[in-house]
């Protein structure tokens, strides 16, 4: 060995010096430094190292990348003098291999000592914690390009977009093709011209490009290219503003549908094509394999067939479940087996099918002889390709056949044919033409039936949620249009359902019938004949056994995606409602003119049950908190000295906090019922303050308003971790009472407070069928609608900058998103304020592409005017400045010289019809700047404050629903009750039995702390009072009939008709069933089950006494229902039978 080289001490020699130190008490870095006269010394023969040092092979080491660690073998150094072998050799005992514990040593000492290192953030902090905040590296190259933030984290999961012509194209035509015929179709093909459906897609394309070429993000593309998409900005199902009749009308917010879900098809059309290349990729991979393992010709070729359709089965798929197909096909006949393995690898153990097994013992081939293939057998079926040759039947008989295929997996003929027609059946099932075309018809045909289990028929009553669902018949798939068959989903897994879908018999009949026709061959011979019964076992086995229980799946599948679409839309439309709403705007008479702009200085009021106290807290106009007081005894209703004092002190210190602070308007949290009392605690102390100091109450103090709040949102803010960070010595009382004022002076900031990082808003429940939803998919929802309406509205930035919580919709602005906004929002802070938008560009490290999305959603309104003309003195184009300035203040000065403007005919002059929206929209801002677009406040109706207050529904509490109630205070003619709910119940004797007059009071029967069942008789809301009812005439099920189904029961007068197809019975005695589909009855009577097809009954209808019904047996199971009319006489004095158009003068006619 080198004898000039340096080392290092080994690990029993650091070990020595930790524990015992040195000389020099140098770092732990430094000891690897000796003196010269030691190496010499150091320098040993290596045969003098023990022989089985390198016995015992320690574990791989890496370092902090992941990578190995060198470790050099140790020396054998010199013993230390004075440290004795035993000493070490009890250390090395004690504390065992200290290597891992010396390089973690190392580490803390050089990071002590290094007075440039610094730590990296991954070593210091959780994973999962700088995901949260967006401080890892991924995040900051999101921060770093120049591309809008929510188009690179799509782009991640779906790979850079194509921007060729025939990509945009292709991709036009499928976005086209979804839109009216997806899951929810948003247009109507059928009444659509030909120049209608080229300029939807000619819009199409070009929103994708914008997107996908120009970087544009979908609110700048709805606010600044929207001459360019025109009919994409117009939802068919809403109405839409008529500017040609009414240019004066206020712009509202709109919520842009239609792009959100061409966006959400472009994701899914870019998964779609990235999928079908991975795939094709694996499947050239895997035929390449399997070619060289295959040497017999005749295998190969079939191969090479199978692979080409599935090629262009692959590349003509255009949904998910049609790519499902394919790959079906692809596994069954390229089953992934130990192709690849590379010598050494294990070989996990398979379970084969029998189709597998069939194919090894080579009954493919007998399989191939059986007539068409599943490919040829498919495009027939689906008319993709007409029938040209007769199906050439083989001479032999199929057990002829088969006794050539006889082995000892398969030692009889008749084995061999149904391993035979197992892979005929199998094949036929995965193929892509055969799947698509059952599915077209099962999808488009198939009807579901629900009826309850036992468990069922006794848990769900006519209130119950699952009571809409109970009893289906044959409702097609088509007719579900809501969130309906999720219940019924949940029903099915709760074991209270049991649901059916399949294909009425019709349909299917029809299906065999043109499968046989298409699959069986047409020859009369003896062996034909004896072919075809095993083709009829085939398509039987294939279509009864494995097709339609697979469809049965999809269906469910699909359903439950419709559904889910459905119900995500209500869901984003209930959050719409919330931040749609403006700011609350106080009375013209309270508004000063230098302070028209700024918003109302609130008072928000929480009541607290005394730990915490009810507590006010006062906000500026800022939403900043400027005073906090806790009153917890005005709530205090005793009538001693001690508890009146109290409250009087409270008052008078109320009194002087609102003196003090003259707020615009009191926001009351809708708590429960003790709201109601304290709402009137604090108009009394605001009338007597009026009263007391007329001189000393502002004008907008005279006509204080208390309005109430809804405190869902306040709560979780309350709780949430921002809220924390803003307000960390307050309590959460406070935090609440923060958040209530705030939403109503900005209820969009305060909405999109609860979009931070920890994502506090998917706690809100804003409907009770949300739970169906996951929370991306709600998340997304979020997204889409804080997106559209914060751009609409516009964000303030160096308001912002004074007030953190304005911040809140930044990340929401167009091409920003959470990372890049909370960059741009610790510049502004660090800056202050900004005199121009291009600072952006400049001065804050945005980028071009990111400055144009955003730019324009961005205000700087707060600006002084001294600031402003310094600006202004600086910029090179003063002059021409001055003159758009002068333009602009002369037409706002005169109003009425841009509202005569008829934006309308001066479009169709300049001959750009598409301007006319953007022409109006700056015709408007003329007349009035900074014009806020949202629908203004409305105070609380009385109904919406009584289901605050009680916190209760219109499906919750309704007339007729059972309430468990609580008796608090019983009267002779009357008991006082108390719901779960606070709500008062009042019980009278005359509801409290069906023998009331046997009892003389109802303290006879009735004590405090009673627990009763009660139906719901009436709700008086002004008075939050509930009339209930025990009676057992009114308890019993209004619903039930003889079969125990929750069915209304019809109702009809006896008639006196003499005529033999007259029956004078009661609907309920004519219906055997009645089940409810898509609000019609379909009815089965027991008078015609035993009756032959043709025969009719006429009965009385529950229409009324005008009304006839004449039923129809059509055939077993079928029956056509019609309504008569009786009209007036004719010349004959007799009345007259009307059917539809058709008029008839008696029954016997009718009969006709």
């Amino acid at each position: 060995m080198d004898g000039n080289r340096k080392r290092g001490h080994t690990a029993e020699e650091k070990l020595k010096l930790s524990l015992f130190g040195d000389d020099e008490g140098q770092p732990l870095d430094d000891i690897a430094e000796e003196d010269e006269r030691q190496k010499a010394e150091e320098d040993v023969d290596i045969g003098e190292e023990d022989e089985m040092v390198d016995f015992i092979v320690d574990e791989e080491e890496v370092d902090e990348h992941g990578a190995p660690l060198r470790r050099k073998k140790p020396k054998k150094g010199r013993p230390r003098p004075g440290i004795s072998s035993s000493a070490l050799q009890e250390a090395h005992a004690i504390f065992g291999d200290v290597e891992d514990l010396l390089r973690i040593r190392k580490l803390e000492v050089r990071d002590k000592y290094s007075e440039t290192g610094e730590r990296r953030l991954e070593d210091q902090f959780d994973p999962s914690v700088l995901s949260k905040k967006y401080m890892t590296g991924k995040d900051d190259q999101i921060r770093e390009m120049d591309i809008p933030e929510r188009m690179q984290i799509s782009d991640q999961s779906t790979g850079h977009p194509p921007t060729d012509v025939i990509s945009i194209e292709m991709e036009r035509e499928w976005i086209y093709n979804q839109l009216v015929g997806g899951l929810r179709p948003l247009f109507n093909e059928s009444g659509a011209s030909s120049e209608d459906v080229d300029e939807l897609k000619s819009h199409i394309a070009r929103f994708l490009e914008l997107k996908h070429i120009q970087k544009l993000d979908v609110p700048f593309i709805s606010m600044y290219r929207r001459e360019e998409i025109l009919s994409l900005l117009k939802h068919p199902n809403e109405r839409e503003a008529n500017i040609e009749h009414d240019q004066n009308q206020k712009p509202m917010l709109k919520w842009h549908k239609v792009l959100w879900t061409i966006q959400d098809l472009d994701q899914k059309w870019l998964l779609l094509q990235k999928r079908k290349n991975v795939l094709q990729s694996y499947y050239n991979k895997r035929f390449e394999e399997e070619t060289r393992r295959i040497y017999e010709e005749t295998r190969l070729i079939l191969n090479k067939q199978l692979f080409d359709s599935i090629t262009k089965s692959l590349k003509a798929a255009d949904s998910e479940r049609e790519v499902d197909d394919v790959h079906s096909k692809f596994n069954l006949h390229f089953p992934m087996g130990e192709v690849g393995l590379d010598k050494g690898q294990y070989r996990r153990p398979k379970r084969k099918s029998y189709y597998s097994i069939c194919s090894k013992y080579g009954l493919w081939e007998v399989a191939n002889k059986l007539g068409y293939s599943s490919e040829q057998f498919g495009l027939q079926i689906s008319l993709e390709k007409m029938r040209m040759d007769e199906l050439e039947d083989a001479k032999e008989t199929p057990e002829e056949m088969a006794s050539t295929f006889t082995c000892a997996m398969f030692e009889t003929p008749r084995d061999v044919l149904r391993g035979t027609r197992h892979m005929a059946a199998v094949e036929i099932s995965c193929e892509p033409c055969v799947r698509k075309h059952v599915r077209s018809i099962f999808m488009d045909n198939a009807v579901v039936s629900t009826s309850p289990t036992s468990d069922g028929s006794v848990a769900i009553d006519s209130f119950h949620h699952y009571a809409g669902v109970k009893w289906l018949r044959n409702k097609p798939l088509t007719s579900f249009e809501d969130a309906e068959w999720l219940l019924i989903q949940k029903a099915e897994e709760e074991k209270l359902l049991q649901v059916t879908i399949k294909l009425p018999e019709t349909v299917l009949d029809k299906l065999i019938r043109d499968s046989n026709n298409y699959y069986l061959s047409d020859s009369v011979s003896k062996s034909a004949q004896q072919w075809n019964v095993q083709r009829r076992m085939i398509l039987r086995d294939a279509f009864n056994n494995i097709l339609l229980p697979s469809m049965e799946k999809e269906a469910r599948s699909l359903l439950s995606s419709r559904a889910k679409t459905w119900l995500l839309w209500e869901y984003g439309k209930l959050l719409w409602n919330k931040v749609y709403v403006a700011p609350y705007q106080r009375k013209e008479n309270d508004v000063n003119s230098d302070e028209v702009a700024a918003a109302p200085r609130v008072m928000a009021c929480c009541w607290g049950p005394g730990k915490p106290a009810t507590t006010f807290v006062m906000l500026d106009s800022s939403g900043e908190v400027l005073d906090v007081l806790n009153a917890g005894s005005l709530k205090l209703r005793g009538q001693s000295v001690n508890e009146q004092q109290r409250k009087k002190n409270d008052q008078q210190r109320l009194q002087k906090f609102m003196m003090d602070h003259q707020p615009h308007v009191v926001v009351l949290g809708a708590a429960n019922l003790s709201c109601k009392w304290l709402k009137e605690d604090i108009y009394e102390i605001i009338f007597k303050m009026v009263e007391d100091n007329p001189r000393d109450v502002g004008r907008e103090m005279e006509n204080l308003n208390i309005v109430y709040g809804d405190e869902s949102l306040p709560h979780l803010y309350e709780n949430s971790g921002i809220s924390v960070d803003q307000f960390p010595s307050q309590e959460g009382i406070v935090r609440r009472a923060v958040a209530l004022g705030r939403y109503l002076q900005n209820p969009l900031a305060m909405v999109a407070t609860l979009c931070g990082p920890g994502r506090e808003i998917l706690s809100s429940k804003l409907t009770p069928l949300e739970k169906f939803l996951s929370l991306d998919d709600k998340y997304g929802m979020i997204e889409q609608v804080m997106v559209d309406a914060t751009n609409q509205v516009g964000l303030d930035i160096n308001l912002a900058s004074s007030h953190e919580w304005l911040f809140a919709p930044l990340q929401f602005i167009s091409g920003l998103g959470p990372r890049k906004a909370a960059s741009l929002q610790r510049s502004l802070v660090r800056v202050g304020a900004i005199y121009t938008r291009k600072d952006l560009l400049t001065s804050h490290g945005i980028g071009k592409k990111v400055f144009i999305n955003a730019v324009g959603f961005l205000l700087a309104k707060e600006l002084s005017e001294d600031i402003f003309l310094e600006y202004g003195n600086d910029n090179a184009n003063g002059d021409d400045d001055d003159v758009l300035e002068m333009a602009i203040e002369h037409v706002r000065e005169k109003p009425h010289l841009v509202r005569a403007v008829d934006i309308h005919e001066y479009t169709q002059q300049k001959n750009r019809p598409n301007k006319i929206e953007t022409l109006n929209d700056i015709r408007l801002e003329l007349i009035e700047g900074f014009q806020d677009r949202r629908r203004l406040y409305v105070e609380p109706s009385q109904d919406d404050e009584f289901y605050m207050i009680s916190g209760e529904s219109e499906e919750t509490l309704c007339e007729g629903r059972m309430v468990q109630v609580t008796v608090r205070r019983v009267q002779p003619m009357k008991a006082i009750c108390v719901l779960e709910s606070g709500l008062t119940g009042i019980l009278s004797k005359q509801d409290y039995t069906d023998d009331w007059t046997d009892i003389n009071e109802l303290t006879d029967k009735l004590n405090e702390g009673d627990i009763l069942s009660c139906r719901i008789k009436s709700i008086q809301k002004n008075c939050y009072q509930v009339y209930l009812t025990c009676r057992g005439s009114d308890m019993s099920n209004h619903f039930e009939n003889n079969q125990d189904m929750d069915l209304a029961k019809t109702h009809s007068k006896p008639r006196m008709i003499d005529h033999p197809r007259f029956q004078n019975i009661t609907a309920d005695e004519a219906i055997e069933v009645v089940f409810h589909v898509n609000s019609s009855f379909i009815v089965y009577l027991q008078f015609l089950l035993d009756k032959d097809s043709g025969e009719s009954v006429i009965h009385p209808s529950s229409r009324g006494p005008s009304f006839l019904t004449l039923l129809l047996k059509v055939y077993d199971g079928v029956y056509a229902n019609k309504d008569i009319i009786e009209g007036g006489k004719n010349h004959k004095g007799i009345k007259t039978l009307k059917i539809d158009k058709d008029t008839f003068e008696d029954m016997d006619e009718v009969m006709l």
